[in-house]
């Protein structure tokens, strides 16, 4: 079991578009490994490869009660995404100790490349599809409070400093 680091916000790196990933080799798997481990750990939904400091385009996510149930995947694209919404408490362990309430689509269609190398095209929904549209968004260089007001947006940061600092 490896639990990997993640990166502190404002760490330049979960600003940047990840990179796309050619092919799924053992590295790739192992990194996947790794991200499951993590966000086990955490506890948390999903993990994209960015917030522990892989630049590629690798998200896991398990939003089932047992766990284990992960979903691994490369270059995640979504295809389609309801007209209706659902609102969600999310948070992000790259900015500890805040987090906001976010209204998103409560279903989406998405392609990816999964563990065996195939395309594939899966729907999610609810907290899934919640998980699966956070880890979309961390690599295209996106947090969860970008979808907030400038002035929320401004005001969880300084709220997340300020607890770090009191540590």
């Amino acid at each position: 079991m490896t639990v990997r680091r993640c990166l502190p916000w404002p760490d330049a790196c979960l600003r940047k578009p990840a990179a796309d990933v050619g092919a799924i080799t053992d590295k790739v798997r192992a990194i996947w490994t790794d991200m499951i481990d993590t966000m086990d750990a955490m506890p948390g939904y999903g993990l994209a490869a960015v917030q522990i400091g892989v630049a590629l385009r690798l998200a896991v996510v398990d939003a089932s009660e047992a766990r284990g149930q992960a979903v691994r995947m490369a270059n995640p694209e979504i295809l389609h995404a309801s007209g209706q919404f659902r609102e969600h408490e999310e948070a992000s362990p790259n900015l500890p100790g805040v987090s906001a309430v976010i209204r998103r689509p409560r279903a989406v269609t998405v392609r990816f490349l999964n563990d065996q190398g195939v395309m594939e095209d899966r729907d999610f929904l609810g907290l899934w599809a919640t998980s699966v549209q956070h880890q979309v968004d961390h690599l295209a260089g996106k947090m969860y409070f970008d979808h907030l007001s400038a002035l929320k947006r401004k005001m969880l940061i300084a709220k997340a400093q300020k607890m770090g600092r009191s540590k």
